[in-house]
């Protein structure tokens, strides 16, 4: 069952100020070198504007802005909350180039190849609809440029399934009470895995959907993939 829009927009607002801790305890700090490796994709893309989409607390964003300073980055979310974290974040550090709106990944306010990547962070199992956001993602990419997604991914090892699934149902949810105060968001993170794609299904459906020379690659023993393609 794809999850309801408006049940994880309120779940983001919700833990949007504990957002950044959960991460980095859910991953011992690797989410860093992870997001560094999407920002970093994006330097291979054509000169040009980047959306950042989902962008929660605007890290992902930040880092492209480092990477590439004669970019904008344009950071769009649909979780007012996130939003105004990611505002905050932006404003203590004074950065510039940067600009957020809300929006909504399956129906996104621009027009068709205005940006020269669009990159996104834990979004994609959160859609109701995966074709039609990655189709959205390749609608407003122009011709030569890179779509990135960075996601936790399904995995098909059995061994390492389970011994990693004990971890994400158990471990996971009873950090997000103590250190989130929210069990219930951090037990959605874990389904909506389970409900997830495998990375290798995820380059076979965007090659399906058009995007071309479609790589990617796994951290954490393969459990977030990085997949990068370009239009």
């Amino acid at each position: 069952m794809s999850p309801n829009a408006e049940d994880v927009r309120a779940m983001f607002t919700r833990i949007a100020g504990r957002y950044d801790v959960m991460n980095a305890v859910m991953t011992g700090g690797r989410h860093r070198v992870w997001r560094d490796a999407t920002a970093r994709a994006s330097v291979g893309a054509p000169p040009g504007p980047v959306l950042d989409l989902a962008t929660g607390t605007c890290d992902l964003a930040i880092r492209i802005r480092e990477l590439g300073r004669s970019r904008y980055v344009v950071g769009a979310d649909f979780a007012d909350g996130m939003l105004a974290a990611g505002q905050r974040k932006l404003a203590g550090r004074g950065l510039t180039g940067v600009g957020l709106v809300g929006a909504d990944a399956l129906r996104l306010p621009f027009p068709d190849g205005v940006f020269a990547c669009v990159t996104s962070a834990y979004l994609l199992r959160n859609l109701e609809d995966l074709e039609l956001g990655l189709r959205e993602m390749r609608r407003v990419t122009r011709v030569g440029g890179l779509v990135a997604t960075l996601d936790i991914t399904r995995l098909t090892t059995p061994v390492w399934s389970w011994l990693f699934g004990v971890y994400f149902h158990r471990v996971v949810p009873l950090a997000g009470a103590l250190v989130a105060g929210d069990r219930a968001a951090y037990t959605y993170l874990p389904r909506s895995v389970d409900r997830f794609v495998s990375a290798a299904e995820l380059a076979d459906l965007m090659r399906r959907l058009g995007l071309r020379d479609v790589q990617y690659r796994t951290f954490g023993l393969g459990t977030v993939a990085l997949h990068v393609a370009r239009v």
